[in-house]
């Protein structure tokens, strides 16, 4: 009695007792990836590297956070800050070493949504939260912002709620041909809300269902308004930056150095604006008033959070599901791991924290990510780097930025689209997304996204993946091979679903309840939670009688046929490999049949199938037809 005492007492004080101090730091080391490459990192090797990338990098950064702010319809300078906090927060918190987080395209349309609803250009006065100046500029502008940084506070807390409840691998239902779809619909609409400034028109803001036809009908409805100089400037701009991209791509090899033609262009643009004053002797629209400094933090507005959820959740949804592809694209082709679930909570908070900063939402982008890879960077220090250099610009150089002619900047933005522009000639497979994107825009694009992965996500678990094979035609042909016998031994089980993360667990207890309904009980074999793993995965490790029971007997076989198994992911895989390692290590045959050849490849590449005998057939006739000569053999 004493010793049952005593053991309790121990259990209960290990429950009140702290996390052991290893524990702590492991879990630090997990949440905070920064502190596992950080104390590793080479200064010799990396730090150079990392130096000239994190100066292409901000030049890339200024640039599209200038230009998608606008594209925002906020401030431009409330583009630098979007382009220097979330790349902070992820670099602490992010497991992608190339993925550069900042302004995003698509995220800036569809925050631009909710500032053209709740803070029209026509008004000027919306009944909100009291401001007070920030930085010099108006009421309305921070009003504008307000709504900007409520869609990234909201659409950040929605990435983090995912992430406590492990959502990461849902993304696998947003497949390459969707992401690239919406990336590329989304460089289309980049490019279009930079026409207006290539042609030096005067545009009102046009959004909604097919807003972007409305726009080249505005266009060309007002042809002669076009700015002969901001087209030629436009025009110049353009051929130089594609020559000189080009130049650099193909001599790469031979120079360490490319040449930073973006920042040349500005500098150059910038200088002669100022010299020519184009702005007043051509009527070029120019960037305009750069405040400099950061303002001190503020609580987004939460009085409109109900109004900016739907923008909220693409925000969440698009922007997650476009940068885990780059980060996994950078994982593999520099051969390291990326964690889904914490990429949902580095993004989450590279759009919570910088929210307080007047940032619009952020997200990885394919541009930035392609120029790390160009320029060698090494690891995430050449984003920190180029946060050092953003800073410059914000507190030195961001006022020279006035004279910034707006057709250059265009161009700028126009010409950083051509690798997302380049996936039309994969049209065939992403057009439908693709022309949804572009005659809805961002947000009903997103809710068909949202309503498809919900309908996925409901159907699974409760869809039907398994059902017996029909045999009677089949059984009539076999029993003129053989006899009644064999076919008593035969399991014969069609698969009907796609075979994925969502409805693993109940292709499980699907299959155990077939089996053992199915299966002979004169003869069975008693099988352990332990020695199951099929079992003890739905028993939860609590083994009882009733699910240890397996009724095969020692000439069983089990046929699968997959001719319903339409696609699959790693968990679906795993899944199959599982049930045939378990049925061989109960002297049990597994035969698949009807499987497409992406299914063997995947099967054979992640299990150790067995390379003596057969496993895949082409028909289950032939299935049946190889354990018959197996058994008279």
């Amino acid at each position: 009695m004493t010793g049952a005492k005593r053991k309790k007492k121990s259990m209960l004080w290990s429950k009140m007792h702290p996390p052991h101090y290893e524990d702590i730091k492991r879990w630090c080391r997990r949440r905070l990836p920064i502190l596992e490459w950080a104390p590793h990192y080479n200064l010799k090797e990396n730090l150079l590297p990392d130096a000239v990338s994190g100066i292409m990098l901000a030049v890339q950064q200024v640039t599209q956070g200038l230009a998608f702010a606008i594209l925002s319809s906020v401030h431009p300078v409330f583009g630098l800050y979007g382009s220097l906090f979330p790349a902070i927060i992820y670099a602490i918190f992010g497991m992608g070493r190339h993925v550069a987080t900042g302004t995003f395209a698509l995220t800036s349309l569809i925050s631009a949504n909710a500032v053209e609803r709740l803070v029209p250009q026509s008004s000027q006065n919306l009944t909100m939260q009291s401001n007070s100046n920030v930085l010099g500029l108006s009421d309305f502008e921070v009003q504008r912002i307000g709504v900007a940084a409520a869609v990234s506070f909201l659409g950040g807390v929605i990435q983090v709620a995912m992430f406590v409840l492990q959502l990461g691998s849902v993304t696998f239902l947003l497949t390459e041909p969707v992401i690239s779809a919406m990336t590329t619909g989304a460089a289309t609409h980049v490019v279009t809300s930079q026409v207006k400034y290539l042609l030096g028109i005067k545009m009102p803001y046009i959004s909604g269902p097919l807003g972007f036809f409305y726009i080249y009908a505005y266009v060309f409805e007002n042809i002669k308004s076009v700015r002969l100089e901001a087209l030629l400037l436009s025009l110049l701009s353009i051929v130089v930056l594609v020559l000189v991209k080009e130049l650099n791509e193909q001599f790469k090899r031979k120079i360490k150095v490319v040449l930073p033609v973006d920042l040349v262009l500005i500098v150059a643009a910038s200088f002669a604006c100022y010299c020519t004053n184009m702005e007043s002797t051509y009527g070029l629209e120019v960037v305009g008033h750069i405040p400099k400094g950061i303002p001190p933090p503020r609580v987004p507005p939460m009085n409109i959070f109900s109004a900016v959820i739907t923008e909220a959740f693409g925000v969440a949804l698009v922007g997650y599901a476009a940068s885990l592809a780059l980060a996994q694209g950078s994982a593999k082709k520099f051969k390291y791991s990326v964690d889904d679930n914490q990429e949902f909570l580095a993004h989450g908070l590279s759009n919570v924290i910088p929210s307080f900063f007047f940032c619009i939402p952020s997200a990885a982008a394919m541009g930035r990510t392609a120029g790390l890879y160009s320029t060698g960077a090494k690891t995430q220090v050449a984003c920190l780097i180029s946060c050092i250099f953003i800073l410059i610009v914000i507190y030195a150089i961001g006022p020279l930025l006035y004279w910034l002619p707006m057709c250059v900047l265009a161009s700028i933005i126009v010409v950083g689209r051509k690798g997302m522009l380049i996936q039309f000639r994969d049209l065939k497979n992403i057009g439908i997304t693709y022309v949804f994107t572009i005659c809805f825009a961002a947000n009903v694009d997103c809710c068909l996204v949202c309503l498809y992965i919900a309908v996925v996500i409901g159907r699974f678990p409760r869809a039907k993946t398994l059902s017996i094979k029909n045999m009677k035609e089949m059984e009539f042909k076999v029993k003129t091979e053989t006899d009644d016998e064999t076919l008593q031994q035969v399991k014969i089980i069609s698969i009907n679903n796609p075979l994925v993360f969502l409805n693993v667990k109940k292709f499980h207890m699907d299959l155990i309840n077939i089996i053992q309904k199915g299966m002979p009980t004169t003869s069975h074999l008693m099988i352990s939670c332990e020695q199951n793993t099929l079992l003890n995965s739905l028993s939860n490790g609590n083994c009882n009688e009733e699910t240890a029971q397996c009724c095969y007997n020692d000439k069983s076989a089990l046929i699968l046929d997959c001719s319903g198994l339409t696609f699959f992911d790693y968990s679906g895989v795993s899944m199959l490999v599982e049930v045939y390692m378990d049925c061989k290590d109960q002297n049990v045959d597994v035969l698949l049949a009807n499987c497409t050849a992406s299914l063997i490849k995947a099967m054979k590449y992640y299990g150790n199938l067995d390379s003596e005998k057969p496993v895949f057939f082409e028909s289950v006739s032939a299935a049946i037809s190889n354990i018959y000569s197996n058994k008279v053999s």
